[in-house]
């Protein structure tokens, strides 16, 4: 499974670059340049990160522009007092600070703020074919022929086998052959119902009688006799007490209600003439289907 590999600042190394000007134009070096110091040629490359390389440029007084840009081009600067703006030509530029030239180049290919700053920092550039960083360009050589041989290495080196696993203090023994079971033979479908009664269980686990005595047989009860209807004739002739059923006793409550009532003058349980009679409730006549 490939996975994204993220540079950290603590991994972050720099090599040193020669980039020589002599007869090219302007805009291929700067843009080379601009690459080298971004980083965008490692594999590493992160873009919030300054983790491109230093860059030296030699013999910036040797470069050349095309069509009439040395005419058209101007550079400007400002003393910061009024009236104090002042410009020159390409022609002019390049007689007084050529190396200013291809920086302004190269700066306005970077990103802007302190991390266009920091990285334009390890920009050097130099008028002529001299340059004070010859120890710098070897020690980088020599750490990039470094880290290369141990890529190759690791790519070369072989796979590790895996850990073998530890053997097991206890001797192992060596496995006797089971013997074979006899085969059981298959068992009869019996058609009678899951759930047997218990006298069928008792007669199953019962011993198995010998062949000589003669199993007793089995024999059915007699059936009880149904009873008779009894009539209505019968039931009149029964005494008087056996044919009424005993009366339930009332609740005691409704018992003292009860007599309560009957003790009321008759007086107070009839309506009284001057009390208001409620009048007769009208019924509506059914509607009529038209």
């Amino acid at each position: 499974m490939n996975t994204t590999v993220r540079l950290k600042a603590s991994q972050i190394y720099k090599d040193w670059h020669v980039i020589d000007a002599a007869g090219r134009p302007l805009g291929r070096v700067a843009s080379e340049a601009a690459a080298l110091l971004r980083g965008k040629h490692k594999p590493t490359f992160e873009r919030h990160l300054d983790c491109g390389d230093f860059v030296i440029i030699v013999n910036a007084a040797s470069v050349r522009v095309t069509g009439r840009k040395a005419e058209q081009m101007a550079y400007y600067s400002h003393s910061g007092f009024p009236g104090g703006l002042r410009r020159r030509s390409f022609t002019d530029q390049m007689q007084l600070h050529p190396d200013r030239i291809i920086e302004d180049a190269v700066k306005g290919m970077l990103p802007g703020g302190p991390l266009g700053k920091a990285m334009a920092r390890h920009l050097k550039v130099y008028a002529g074919p001299n340059h004070p960083h010859a120890s710098q360009v070897v020690g980088s050589e020599r750490a990039r022929t470094a880290r290369e041989a141990n890529q190759a290495a690791l790519l070369q080196a072989a796979p590790r086998p895996p850990a073998r696993l530890r053997p097991l203090s206890i001797p192992q023994q060596a496995a006797e052959p089971l013997a074979e079971k006899p085969a059981l033979a298959p068992a009869k479908k019996s058609r009678k119902p899951a759930a047997a009664s218990s006298e069928a269980v008792a007669v199953q686990a019962a011993p198995p009688e010998p062949a000589g005595e003669e199993r007793p047989k089995r024999t059915r009860k007699p059936a009880e006799p149904a009873a008779e209807p009894v009539s209505t004739e019968a039931v009149a002739a029964l005494p008087a007490e056996t044919a009424e059923a005993p009366k339930k006793r009332a609740p005691r409550k409704k018992a003292e209600q009860a007599q309560a009532s009957s003790e009321a003058p008759a007086a107070a349980q009839a309506p009284s003439e001057d009390a208001p009679k409620k009048p007769a409730r009208r019924r509506t006549a059914p509607k009529q289907e038209e």
